[in-house]
């Protein structure tokens, strides 16, 4: 075969199946909504339609055993995650931050990174129909210059953007300098999430 693919990005799609665990992060995360007026405060003030706890808490799977169970199952998939990158780490990562986000009908999140971290990912709560897809966008855009736009049927990974849509209890992960971006919620009704971020 004369052309091989090259530089290849990784995107790991897994499961957390335990619908216990599932049901406890919502009622948390629903809790945390209602009493987190710092969050909501930082939310309303950032243009986030919804409620999220990414300025205003540090400390969830110390303060709340549930995110203790949800990390303990992260990081399983975070360990495989890092197998299939060829990480040369000597041990495993460490969660750094996680934060829970509820995004209101309308809600969206342009396209961003995460910086500092290694793997960046969101484990899914609550996906009503319409709640928006992940926006993964191919990190050499910038450097593209006069190439020409893809076809219509071009294969996955020559395309300059890919929709990953999530289902509850879906596991995403990716490396943390992979621009993304969360799709509108066109749904009628909030789309639950848990971010997070793992490092050295």
């Amino acid at each position: 075969m004369p052309s091989r693919s090259l530089f290849a990005t990784q995107f790991y799609e897994g499961r957390i199946d335990d619908a216990d665990l599932i049901a406890e992060v919502e009622a948390s995360v629903r809790a945390l909504a209602e009493d987190d007026r710092a969050g909501r405060g930082w939310s309303k003030a950032n243009g986030y339609r919804g409620y999220t706890s990414y300025a205003s808490l540090d400390d969830l799977p110390v303060r709340d055993p549930v995110f203790a169970d949800l990390k303990r199952a992260l990081d399983k998939h975070v360990a495989a995650f890092a197998r299939d990158c060829a990480f040369d780490l000597g041990g495993r990562l460490k969660l750094d931050s996680l934060w829970v986000n509820v995004l209101k009908p309308g809600g969206t999140h342009s396209g961003h990174i995460h910086p500092h971290s290694v793997v960046s990912g969101t484990v899914y709560i609550a996906v009503p129909p319409g709640s928006g897809a992940l926006k993964l966008e191919d990190p050499r855009l910038p450097m593209l210059m006069a190439a020409p736009g893809r076809t219509d049927d071009a294969p996955e990974p020559l395309r300059p953007f890919v929709y990953a849509e999530p289902a509850v209890g879906s596991v995403f992960l990716w490396e943390s300098w992979l621009r993304h971006e969360v799709m509108p919620n066109a749904a009628k009704s909030d789309r639950i999430s848990v971010s997070f971020n793992y490092r050295m």
